[in-house]
């Protein structure tokens, strides 16, 4: 039988609930880490795609552009960029999407693959989420107040309840938590 493919939420967040600063830094990130990749590596071989919003997109890429990282998209992997404006010339190994979630979604999971990282960020979490087309989160909430930000979900009223599949403490301080988004009990499929 084949496996399903799962769209992951894998992100850090303050102890404040923020993925980024307001202006989307993330300096907060560079946390003393005495635990090594917390488990990064060992997800990133479970995954041949991610899913990019347009804002999250344009801080990799200027990561890049300042030398902080080699490249903001590894070619080993498909990456899709989802922005209402066209983009005419996208970085190699690069699609933007302009379809409507719920359909590109049911598409890429009825391909063959790995399961599939959304990057971020927060706005296009919260799409994904309402559209039910996020089946986990892993989230990394690192010891640290950033008191205002961009926060892990861009807010809505909305109450979707979450199953916890564990729980791992880093000695550092860093607790991983690794939830499972169930599919609704309205009979509202995800696929």
């Amino acid at each position: 039988m084949k496996k399903e493919r799962k769209i992951i939420v894998y992100i850090a967040t303050s102890a404040d609930g923020y993925i980024a600063r307001k202006d989307g830094n993330v300096d907060w990130l560079n946390y003393k880490r005495t635990a090594g990749d917390y488990g990064m590596g060992a997800f990133y071989s479970t995954i041949d795609t991610i899913l990019w919003g347009r804002k999250t997109c344009g801080v990799a890429l200027d990561f890049e552009k300042e030398g902080t990282i080699k490249s903001a998209f590894d070619p080993k992997v498909k990456n899709y960029v989802f922005s209402r404006k066209v983009r005419r010339n996208p970085p190699p190994g690069v699609e933007f999407v302009h379809e409507p979630i719920a359909t590109f979604a049911k598409r890429l999971r009825s391909e063959p693959g790995k399961d599939i990282w959304m990057m971020g960020g927060a706005g296009l979490i919260a799409s994904f989420l309402d559209a039910g087309e996020i089946d986990e989160f892993i989230i990394h909430v690192v010891p640290i107040f950033v008191g205002e930000g961009i926060p892990l979900v861009q807010p809505k009223p909305r109450n979707v309840p979450l199953l916890l599949k564990s729980l791992k403490s880093f000695k550092d301080g860093v607790l991983q938590l690794h939830y499972e988004v169930p599919r609704s009990k309205a009979g509202k499929s995800r696929r």
